[in-house]
């Protein structure tokens, strides 16, 4: 049976990286048999100018029956990104319990870390974003606006059930690699309420796992690890803020954001899981024909993972090395002057060889 594949190309340089996906998703098919059915949807910004929806009404109940969610970019000058967010990814996260935000920070061979003397070996670990909760609630609001008492309030928002599974997913992802290393990231010294129960609950589990080992971090001085000693980190689980903000420094310490995949995962398939690049729309570059593909086809290569398709997976992932590795065809973000359409190509060739 075929894939049933939702496909939301988005906003920016979305179109193009989708369409380099597309292109190599069909290579990969090819080699390994596997049919794809493609559903492209033409939400996003542009979208929302013409219907003031970033998607339609039944938008959830369209994507629902779909075995995964393919997304580009979301977001474009002029419309806010509050708007774009919690009108479309938000959403659908939630909805669909994609409580896990997988993003791994693995420097390629080929690509150099903007970091002075660290190589592959130096940088290979993976960040557990909570994915629907915590920080980013719509809980609060505002008081006296326009006036000088106005005030805003924001509140966080953890729950056992929602800090436990994540955790759990930490857990054995760790479990599962060589170093079996797991990372916490905390501030629970200044953060009086919401923070200190992450670090127990974190403890407790923890009592599951005695062959992981652990440590934890407050926010501020891990964040300067990653830069330092990246070669600390294996898995690093964080809340939905702090692994948001970890989850854009692992990629540019491994090369940059223009690489970086992620994975918005339901990981007892009840729902479809969703599969993008972290660059977002980079509208600088839009329609230059220049943007990195790579971040978009390690993704694809994630959701083939999930789709349960591990030798396809992994050759996308080894066909994507040899190119980078060959240092002949690369965008210009990582220094080359190949386009879009150079690296796709390159790639299809090495998957086709």
């Amino acid at each position: 049976m075929p894939f049933e594949i939702a496909v939301i190309p988005g906003d920016g340089i979305g179109p193009d990286v989708i369409d380099s996906g597309l292109q190599v998703l069909d290579a990969i098919g090819s080699k390994f048999d596997l049919e794809f059915r493609w559903n492209t949807l033409p939400w996003g910004c542009e979208y929302y100018t013409k219907t003031g929806r970033m998607m339609p009404e039944d938008g959830i109940e369209v994507l629902r029956p779909h075995d995964a969610i393919f997304l580009g970019a979301v977001g474009y000058p002029g419309v806010p990104d509050h708007v774009s967010l919690w009108g479309l990814l938000i959403p659908i996260r939630r909805h669909f319990e994609q409580y896990v935000n997988l993003r791994p920070a693995r420097l390629l061979e080929g690509v150099t870390s903007p970091l002075a003397g660290r190589g592959m070996a130096d940088i290979d670990f993976y960040i557990v974003r909570e994915n629907v909760e915590g920080e980013y609630s719509e809980i609060g609001g505002r008081l006296y606006g326009g006036t000088d008492m106005e005030m805003a309030v924001q509140q966080t928002v953890f729950t056992r059930h929602g800090v436990d599974r994540v955790l759990r997913f930490a857990f054995e992802l760790a479990r599962s690699r060589p170093k079996k290393h797991l990372t916490s990231a905390t501030k629970s010294n200044g953060i009086i309420h919401t923070m200190p129960y992450w670090d127990e609950r974190f403890a407790e589990m923890a009592e599951a796992y005695p062959d992981v080992r652990t440590d934890k971090f407050h926010i501020d001085i891990l964040t300067a690890h990653f830069v330092q000693h990246p070669d600390w980190f294996d898995v690093v689980v964080g809340s939905n803020l702090f692994g948001d903000i970890l989850s854009d420094l692992g990629p540019a310490v491994a090369g940059g954001i223009g690489i970086a995949p992620s994975a918005n995962i339901n990981p007892e398939r009840t729902y479809p899981s969703m599969f993008e690049p972290v660059h977002g729309s980079a509208p600088d570059i839009a329609g230059k024909g220049i943007a990195n593909p790579i971040a978009t086809l390690w993704s694809a290569s994630m959701m083939l993972d999930h789709l349960q398709q591990p030798a396809a997976a992994r050759a996308l992932m080894e066909a994507i090395e040899r190119v980078t590795a060959s240092g002949e065809v690369l965008t210009p973000d990582l220094g080359g002057k190949a386009s879009t359409s150079d690296v796709t190509a390159a790639v299809i060739a090495q998957l086709t060889r």
